[in-house]
C-alpha cells in the first residue's frame, strides 16, 4: 500500500468536507474536554478524601453542666467517668485502631474558642460551658463507626463525633457533578461518532465515480477504506488535541491561578501535572473512537 498516495487521499477528503471535519473536531473537542474535567474532578475528590482522612480527627465530647444528652444526667462528667472513657480507649479492643489521643480539658478548651472567636467573646462564653473532650486520630479513618459505637449511650460521654461526616455532603456535590460532566460527555460523545460515520459516508458517496474505479482496477477494500478512517481520525485527534489544551488552560488558569488563591480549606489541589496524565488518555478515546466509527461506517457503505 503506497502510504503517500493514501495520505493525500485523505487530505483531499478534509478539504472537500471541511465543514463538516470543523463540526467533527468542535463536537469532539467539546465531548473530551468534559471527560478530561469529570477525570479531574474525580482525581480532586480522591486526593481531598486521602488528606482529610488522614487528618480528620473522631471527637468524644464529655458531659458539661448544660448538656441535655440522656447520658448527662448527672450533670458534668466525673472524673471516674474519665477515668472509664481513657482506659476504654487504651484497652487492647480499641489502641489498635488509634494513631493519636489528645485530651483537651475545659481551660484548654476555651483558650482555644477565644483564640478562634476573639476576645470579645471572653465575658459571653465560660469554661464550664465548653466540653472535655478526647481528640482522636485514627489508623484507618473508616473504623471510626467502631468508636462510635464503643461510646455511645455510655454515662458521661454526651456525644461521640466523626469530622469527616461534615465533608461528606462536600464529596458527594463534588460527585454528583462529576457523574452530571460524565453524562454530557457521553452524549456529547455518541453524537461525535455519529458525526464522524456521517461525514465519512458523505465523503464516500461524494467519490464514489472515484471508488468504483478503484474496484475496477482491483484496488483492495482496505486501500479503499483506509483513506476515508483516516480522514476521522485526523479529526477527532485534532478535537482530542483542543482538548487536552482546553483541560492543561483551565487547570493551569481556573485551578492553579485562582482556586488555589481564594479557597483556603482546600489544600492539595490537582495541577497541570495531573492534566498531563489525563490528556494522552483524552487522545487515544478521540482516535479509537474516530477509527472505530469510521471503519463501520465505510465497510457498511461498500457492502451497500
Amino acid at each position: 500500500m503506497r502510504v503517500g498516495l493514501v495520505l493525500s487521499e485523505a487530505l483531499s477528503g478534509l478539504r472537500r468536507n471541511a465543514s463538516m471535519v470543523i463540526s467533527v473536531v468542535l463536537v469532539t473537542f467539546v465531548s473530551l474536554t468534559f471527560v478530561g474535567a469529570a477525570i479531574l474532578m474525580q482525581m480532586q475528590i480522591g486526593q481531598m478524601k486521602d488528606y482529610w482522612s488522614d487528618r480528620a480527627q473522631v471527637a468524644i465530647y464529655m458531659c458539661t453542666a448544660i448538656s441535655q444528652s440522656p447520658t448527662c444526667v448527672d450533670g458534668v462528667a466525673s472524673e471516674e467517668q474519665l477515668a472509664e472513657v481513657n482506659a476504654k480507649l487504651e484497652g487492647p479492643a480499641l489502641a489498635p485502631l488509634i494513631r493519636d489521643l489528645r485530651f483537651e480539658n475545659r481551660d484548654e478548651a476555651y483558650a482555644n474558642v477565644i483564640d478562634l472567636l476573639g476576645e470579645d467573646y471572653a465575658s459571653v462564653i465560660t469554661a464550664e460551658q465548653l466540653n472535655e473532650t478526647y481528640w482522636i486520630n485514627l489508623v484507618d479513618q473508616s473504623q471510626s463507626e467502631v468508636l462510635v459505637e464503643a461510646f455511645k449511650g455510655m454515662n458521661g460521654v454526651e456525644e461521640v463525633k466523626d469530622q469527616l461526616q461534615y465533608l461528606e455532603p462536600l464529596f458527594s456535590a463534588l460527585t454528583v457533578a462529576t457523574y452530571i460532566a460524565v453524562g454530557i460527555a457521553v452524549l456529547m460523545l455518541i453524537a461525535a461518532v455519529l458525526l464522524i460515520a456521517t461525514t465519512i459516508r458523505l465523503s464516500a458517496y461524494a467519490r464514489r465515480r472515484e471508488i468504483g474505479i478503484m474496484r475496477l482496477v482491483g484496488a483492495s477494500n482496505r486501500f479503499i477504506q483506509t483513506p476515508f478512517i483516516l480522514e476521522g481520525v485526523f479529526a477527532a485527534l485534532l478535537g482530542s488535541m483542543l482538548a487536552g489544551v482546553a483541560v492543561l488552560a483551565g487547570v493551569h488558569f481556573g485551578v492553579d491561578q485562582y482556586l488555589r488563591q481564594r479557597v483556603d480549606f482546600v489544600t492539595t489541589w490537582v495541577g497541570v501535572s495531573d492534566a498531563w496524565l489525563v490528556v494522552p488518555f483524552l487522545i487515544l478515546i478521540g482516535g479509537v473512537l474516530a477509527a472505530f466509527s469510521a471503519g463501520f461506517a465505510i465497510r457498511r457503505w461498500l457492502r451497500a
